[in-house]
């Protein structure tokens, strides 16, 4: 897809989402160990930190990687689109999936273990062959998988999950290597922790599918070329309205008398990320809205890059082969740094894109894809890819 073919509001909500998903890596995986918030035990924290990390957990704490799968499968449906003319549509897209895939793993061992990559491209290949169905196929493949999700919650599988212990024993020895052990010691309990991250990813995963599936349908439906003002509005907030319901603590009450225990959290998890879309996709389709949130369309179109650019650099600043600051500082702390590390790529990708047509990740992955190198100059192309 050509630079001038974007929907900017499209890339805006992206460049927003990726504020979330930073917010979250940096204060939950990089600063801490991901399994530390299953202890009983936690670590100390003054008032404004743990401010921080409620904030976090009841607003964008899986509402943000929700909000991605959409994007993601709005994307898989545009490359499509985009595609229908070229008999090798599907060997195209496969290839662009095998390649994220390629990323993903050389991310997931060498640069971050907390990697989303690799479930993306993985859930992509299962998503793919629904694509050339009809639109109905999309939305049923989107409720089965979703509906497979929720059933999880009420019936966990068992033996899914890492016991107790196994999740002690591991945040004991990362609070140790994280914190001061070498790039090559990090590196091997980087790779010892896989199969309990994959634990989580696999809980999750149903969720991806139905998500990628539903995006997919969204775009297909065409209410995203040409946005209805109210509908939005109206979607985003009865969506943030019903999510805030299920998700905010004082209402347990009204949610237990509903009799959907269980359900509440990632039913409203759901609710509020399609209701942050919706508001976000109204609000960047205003004049002034665009004028607003012009700054995330450059940050949105090179999300790819920004997001490996966030984990060699919270790599460096937490792990020991670097300034070793994990476990040492708190969250509103670790979310300053993460605020200033997003500014600076706020910066850097217009600029970017202000001499290039893609972010260098995106250029790469495009060339990959293709099998030929992919033209870099803003320069107007004499033909189409």
């Amino acid at each position: 897809m050509n630079p001038s073919d974007r929907i900017d509001s499209i890339d805006a909500l992206r460049g927003v989402a990726l504020l979330g998903v930073l917010a979250i890596n940096l204060v939950m995986e990089f600063r801490v160990s991901i399994f530390e918030r299953f202890l009983v035990a936690a670590r100390p924290a003054t008032s404004l930190d743990r401010a921080v990390e409620t904030i976090l957990m009841l607003a964008v704490d899986l509402k943000a990687f929700a909000l991605f799968s959409l994007l993601f499968g709005v994307g898989l449906a545009i490359q499509f689109e985009h595609l229908s003319t070229c008999p090798r549509r599907a060997l195209l897209l496969f290839r662009r999936l095998i390649v994220l895939l390629t990323f993903g793993l050389i991310h997931l061992c060498l640069i971050w273990n907390g990697d989303i990559l690799t479930e993306y491209a993985v859930a992509g290949l299962i998503v793919l062959p629904f694509l050339f169905g009809p639109r109905w196929l999309l939305a049923g493949g989107a409720a089965a998988f979703l509906g497979v999700y929720l059933a999880m919650q009420v019936w966990p599988p068992a033996g899914l999950f890492p016991s107790f212990t196994s999740i002690q024993r591991d945040v004991q020895e990362a609070n140790q290597i994280y914190a001061t052990g070498s790039f090559g010691e990090v590196l091997a309990f980087r790779l010892r922790e896989i199969p309990l991250f994959a634990s989580l990813h696999v809980y999750m995963f149903p969720r991806t599918l139905g998500l990628f599936l539903f995006g997919a349908f969204v775009w297909r439906s065409g209410v995203l070329r040409k946005p209805h003002q109210v509908l939005l509005f109206s979607t985003g907030a009865g969506c943030i309205g019903l999510g805030a319901f299920l998700i905010l603590p004082g209402s347990s009450g009204s949610v237990a008398a509903m009799g959907i225990g269980k359900l509440a959290s990632p039913v409203g998890t759901i609710a509020l990320a399609l209701g942050y879309a919706a508001t976000i996709l109204a609000i960047a389709n205003l004049a002034s809205g665009r004028a607003l949130l012009g700054w995330a369309v450059p940050l949105g179109r090179m999300a790819f890059t920004n997001y490996l650019a966030q984990s060699l650099i919270f790599g460096w600043i937490f792990y020991g082969y670097g300034l070793g600051l994990f476990g040492s500082i708190g969250a509103a702390k670790a979310l300053v740094i993460g605020l200033a590390v997003y500014i600076a790529q706020v910066f850097f990708s217009a600029w970017w894109l202000g001499r290039y047509r893609y972010g260098p990740v995106e250029w790469l992955w495009r060339t990959l894809m293709y099998g030929t190198v992919q033209p870099m100059s803003l320069a107007p192309l004499t033909r189409s890819i």
